[in-house]
C-alpha cells in the first residue's frame, strides 16, 4: 500500500476511516452485540461470521469516482487497509497491523487522525464504536458512522453503507452542513434478557442530510390510545393467522402484544417463532429460523424502530438476507400504530445484501395499523 506525496496532499480532502472488524458478528446469531471479548467468543463459536469488512468496501467502492480529489488514512489490517486494497484505493496506513484489535486501537488510531487534521473520520462499527470516537476525538473532527454493528441508536449513522458514502462525498465539497449528533448506547447484559437501558454519551459533530442519516432511536411513548391500538392489531394478527405456516416475529411492543393475546411469553428484544398460534422457540438466530422453516411457508412480522423507520438492519439482523429470501417479499408484514407511522417520515431497510434493499424499495410493503386497517408502504 503506498501513500500519496505529501505535496500532493493540500489540495485534497482529507478522510479519515476506521473499521471495526468484529462489528455485528452478534447480530446473526442473535447475541444483540459483539462487546467484550466473552461475547466475541460466544458469536464465533455460534459460527458468526464478519459482516463489517463486506459494508466497508461498499461504502469505499461509491468514492473511487473521487479517488483523486480525496487523501484516504486508514486503520492498519482489518481496521480498514485490507478494506482499501480490495477496492484498489491508495491510501495512509495509521497504527500497527494486529490479528485480534480492541477498542483502544480505535481509539488510538482516531486520536492520530485528529492530529493529521482528518476533514471527516468515518467509521464502521455500531454504537460502542461511536463511543470510542467520541472518547478519542469529541467533537474536534466531523464524523460519520457507517452502520455495520448489531446496536445503533446513535444519530451519526447514515442510513446505508452507500448513503454514508454520499454524505462524505457531499459534505467534504460543501454542499451538508454539520450538526450535534447523539451518541447512544445499551447495556448489552441488560439488552440480552430482554432490558432496554440506554444513555446518552454525548455529541459528535455529523454532517446532516435528513433523507440519509438517521435519527436517533426513540422508544414509542405508549398512551392508552396506543394500547388498545396494539391490542387491536394483535387480534387482526391472531385472527389472519392461517394453519402450519410458519410466523416469524421480530423484537418490539407491537409484535410482543401478539404473545400475550396468545397467552404466551414473547421476548421484547428477541425474534421468536410461532406455528398454529403457539410459540415454539424464542429468541432463535439465524440459523435456527432456517432450519425451522427451510421449504415451509413462512410470514415474517416486523414492527418499525421508532424515530429510525426501519423495519430490517436494526436489532434484528436474526431476520436475515437468507431467512426474507426463503420466506419471500410477499410474507412480510409491517406492524405499526397509527401513532408511530405518523411519526415516521418513511420506512427504512438495511439488509446488508443491496440487491435485496433495492427489491425492497421496489414494491410497497403491506402494513397493519389497526383492527381490519391496512396500508401499502414505500420503502426508501
Amino acid at each position: 500500500m503506498t501513500a500519496e506525496k505529501p505535496s500532493s496532499l493540500s489540495t485534497k480532502k482529507k478522510i479519515g476511516f476506521i473499521v471495526n472488524p468484529v462489528a455485528g458478528m452478534g447480530g446473526a446469531v442473535g447475541l444483540k452485540g459483539t462487546d467484550g471479548k466473552t461475547i466475541l467468543q460466544k458469536a464465533r463459536s455460534l459460527g458468526a461470521k464478519p459482516v463489517a469488512s463486506a459494508r466497508a468496501e461498499v461504502f469505499l467502492s461509491e468514492l473511487k469516482l473521487a479517488q483523486d480529489k480525496i487523501c484516504l488514512l486508514v486503520g492498519a489490517g482489518a481496521m480498514g487497509e485490507e478494506e482499501a486494497r480490495n477496492c484498489g484505493l491508495p491510501c495512509t496506513v495509521i497504527g500497527q497491523r494486529k490479528d485480534e484489535t480492541t477498542a483502544d486501537d480505535t481509539r488510538r488510531i482516531a486520536e492520530e487522525m485528529a492530529e493529521a487534521k482528518t476533514d471527516l473520520l468515518v467509521f464502521c462499527g455500531g454504537d460502542g464504536t461511536g463511543r470510542n470516537i467520541l472518547e478519542a476525538v469529541g467533537t474536534r473532527v466531523p464524523s460519520l458512522g457507517v452502520p455495520t454493528g448489531v446496536k445503533m441508536h446513535s444519530a451519526v449513522f447514515a442510513v446505508d453503507p452507500k448513503a454514508a458514502a454520499q454524505i462524505a462525498l457531499r459534505f467534504l465539497f460543501g454542499e451538508l452542513p454539520l450538526r450535534e449528533a447523539e451518541v447512544m448506547d445499551v447495556d448489552e447484559e441488560a439488552f440480552r434478557v430482554g432490558r432496554v437501558s440506554a444513555e446518552l454519551y454525548g455529541y459528535l459533530l455529523a454532517p446532516y442530510e435528513p433523507y440519509l442519516i438517521q435519527e436517533a432511536k426513540m422508544a414509542s411513548p405508549l398512551s392508552e390510545s396506543d394500547l388498545r391500538n396494539q391490542a387491536a392489531i394483535a387480534i387482526y394478527i391472531i385472527e389472519s393467522m392461517k394453519p402450519d405456516v410458519f410466523y416469524i416475529v421480530g423484537p418490539g411492543t407491537t409484535t410482543r402484544t401478539i404473545g400475550d393475546l396468545l397467552d404466551t411469553k414473547k421476548t421484547l428484544l428477541g425474534v421468536d417463532l410461532f406455528l398454529n398460534k403457539t410459540l415454539i422457540a424464542r429468541d432463535v438466530n439465524e440459523e435456527q429460523i432456517l432450519d425451522a422453516i427451510r421449504g415451509k411457508k413462512a410470514v415474517i412480522i416486523v414492527t418499525p424502530i421508532g424515530g429510525q423507520g426501519f423495519i430490517f438492519g436494526r436489532g434484528n439482523q436474526q431476520i436475515s438476507p437468507k431467512v426474507i429470501r426463503e420466506v419471500g417479499l410477499d410474507n412480510i408484514i409491517v406492524v405499526a400504530t397509527e401513532a408511530k407511522l405518523r411519526s415516521l417520515r418513511s420506512l427504512h431497510v438495511d439488509t446488508g445484501a443491496p440487491e435485496l434493499n433495492n427489491a425492497f424499495r421496489e414494491r410497497k410493503l403491506r402494513v397493519v395499523a389497526d383492527y381490519k386497517t391496512e396500508y401499502l408502504v414505500h420503502v426508501e
